[in-house]
C-alpha cells in the first residue's frame, strides 16, 4: 500500500487557487517578494499546500535576500525529493513533495551551511508555534 497522494486535475483545481496550481502542479515560479512566507519570521512548521506532510522548521529559515523563503535543510524524515532539472536550458535541482510531487522550488549549493532550499511560498502553509499557556503541560 503506497503513502502517496493521487488527485484528478480536477480535484487539484478545486483545492488550489490558480496561482497555487500553476506552482504546485505546472512548475511554476511565484514572483520574488510577493509571497506570503518570503519574510515570515514567526517560529513554526511549514507543510505542503497538496497533503499536510511536514517540509521544513523556521530553525532552518533564513534571509537569503532572494525574496523566496529559504531553508538551509528540510525537517527529519523523507518527505522531501529531489531530482535534476534541465528546464530553461538550466541544470538545477528541483525540490519536491515526497507525498503527492507538489513541486516546491529548487535547491542550490550556496546557503549557510552549504544548501539554500529556495522554496515557493505558495506551495507551502504556515503552522505557527503556540506558546505553551500556564497549566499546559509538554
Amino acid at each position: 500500500m503506497s503513502d502517496k497522494t493521487s488527485k484528478s486535475k480536477e480535484e487539484w483545481l478545486q483545492q488550489l487557487t490558480p496561482e497555487q496550481y500553476h506552482v504546485a502542479r505546472e512548475k511554476g515560479t511565484e514572483r520574488a517578494f510577493t509571497g506570503a512566507y518570503w519574510n515570515n519570521k514567526k517560529d513554526g512548521v511549514y507543510t505542503c499546500i497538496g497533503c499536510g506532510a511536514t517540509l521544513f522548521s523556521s530553525n532552518t529559515k533564513f534571509d537569503s535576500g532572494t525574496g523566496w523563503p529559504s531553508f538551509t535543510d528540510p525537517m527529519p524524515g523523507d518527505n522531501v525529493e529531489t531530482e535534476e532539472d534541465t528546464s530553461f536550458g538550466m541544470r538545477r535541482i528541483e525540490v519536491h513533495c515526497k507525498k503527492c510531487g507538489t513541486h516546491l522550488g529548487h535547491v542550490f549549493p550556496d546557503g549557510p551551511t552549504g544548501q539554500r532550499y529556495c522554496i515557493n511560498s505558495c506551495s507551502l502553509n504556515f503552522n505557527e508555534k503556540k506558546e505553551l499557556g500556564t497549566g499546559d503541560q509538554e
